[in-house]
C-alpha cells in the first residue's frame, strides 16, 4: 500500500509464493492517498485484509497507527509491514530482517570473530543495517556527507561516527563494507571509492539492486571479494511478510531470484 505502488515487483514474488506452497491466497497492489491510508488499515478486516506491505508517504502514519510494534521497527523507527494478531494491528520492519538474512544467505561466514563493519550512509536502509549489524556482534562505523546524521545513527546504536574522508582508512580495517547510500542506483551518480586499501576477505554488500550489478561491486568482484547484491535483500524481506499473513515457509529460490532478475534487466533495456 503506497501512493504510487504501480512500480512494485512484491506482487511477484508473493504471487510466486502462493502458487508453489499452495496456498490459497492473493497480493495485490492498493493505491492509496495520504487521506485514505489511515482510515483503511484500521479496518484491515472489514476490507478483506490480514496485513500489507507499507511504502511511501506512509511509512510514519503506519507507525504512528498500529497497536504493537516488534523490536525492529521500534529499533529503527519504521514500520514498513502490517498484519493481525488476535484482532490487534501490529507493525514490523521487514527490512532488517532482509538485509541480514541476504548477507547470512550470499556471504556465509562473514561474521569472523572481531567483525569490523563499514556503512555508507545514514538513511532508513543504514539504519536497518547499524541495527542488525550491532545486534550481531560486529563493530560499526558510519560514514555519511552529513556528519550529523552519521552521529545521530552511531550514538542510538553504540556505533562510531565519520564523514566520508574517513573511508580511505577505515577500509582497512574493515571485514564488511556496506553501501546503504543511493549512489550507484540506476539514474543517480555513481559511488566513487577507491576499494584499494580493502583487504582481500572482506565482503562487499550494496543494498542497491537496480542495476543488479553496481559499480561497487563489479569493481569488488574484480579484485576477488565476495560481494553481496541488492536483490537479496528485496527477496529476503518479502519473506518476513508472506510468514506472517500466509504461514508456510517461503523459500527464496534461483528459479524465484532468475525471475525478477529477468523483470529487472527487461524494464531497464525498455528504458530510453
Amino acid at each position: 500500500m503506497g501512493h504510487p505502488v504501480a512500480h512494485s515487483r512484491s506482487p511477484m514474488i508473493h504471487g510466486y509464493w502462493l502458487k508453489t506452497l499452495g496456498i490459497p491466497g492473493a497480493y495485490e497492489l492498493k493505491d492509496l492517498t495520504p487521506d485514505a491510508f489511515v482510515p483503511f488499515i484500521t479496518n484491515l478486516a472489514a476490507n478483506g485484509y490480514v496485513g500489507c506491505n507499507v511504502t511511501v508517504p506512509h511509512k510514519e502514519a503506519a507507525f504512528r497507527s498500529v497497536q504493537g510494534h516488534d523490536e525492529a521497527s521500534k529499533a529503527v523507527g519504521a514500520v514498513n509491514t502490517l498484519w493481525l494478531e488476535n484482532g490487534k494491528l501490529m507493525g514490523g520492519n521487514s527490512d532488517t530482517h532482509g538485509f541480514i538474512a541476504n548477507l547470512d544467505d550470499r556471504a556465509p561466514g562473514w561474521d569472523v570473530p572481531g567483525c569490523r563493519a563499514l556503512v555508507l550512509g545514514a538513511g532508513g536502509a543504514g539504519r536497518s543495517a547499524v541495527y542488525t549489524l550491532k545486534q550481531r556482534g560486529a563493530e560499526v562505523h558510519v560514514v555519511n556527507r552529513t556528519v550529523s546524521r552519521a552521529r545521530d545513527l552511531a550514538s542510538k546504536f553504540g556505533a562510531k561516527a565519520h564523514g566520508f574522508d574517513a573511508v580511505p582508512r577505515l577500509l582497512r580495517d574493515a571485514d564488511v563494507l556496506v553501501n546503504c547510500t543511493s549512489l550507484g542506483l540506476a539514474g543517480k551518480p555513481r559511488l566513487e571509492i577507491d576499494l584499494g586499501p580493502l583487504k582481500k576477505t572482506a565482503v562487499v554488500y550494496d543494498v542497491v539492486y537496480v542495476p543488479l550489478e553496481t559499480q561497487l561491486l563489479a569493481a569488488a568482484r574484480k579484485r576477488g571479494h565476495r560481494t553481496v547484491d541488492g536483490l537479496g535483500m528485496l527477496l529476503q524481506q518479502a519473506g518476513f511478510g508472506f510468514r506472517k499473513w500466509f504461514g508456510g515457509n517461503p523459500k527464496v529460490t534461483p528459479e524465484l531470484r532468475q525471475m525478477v532478475e529477468a523483470d529487472i534487466e527487461a524494464h531497464q533495456r525498455s528504458r530510453p
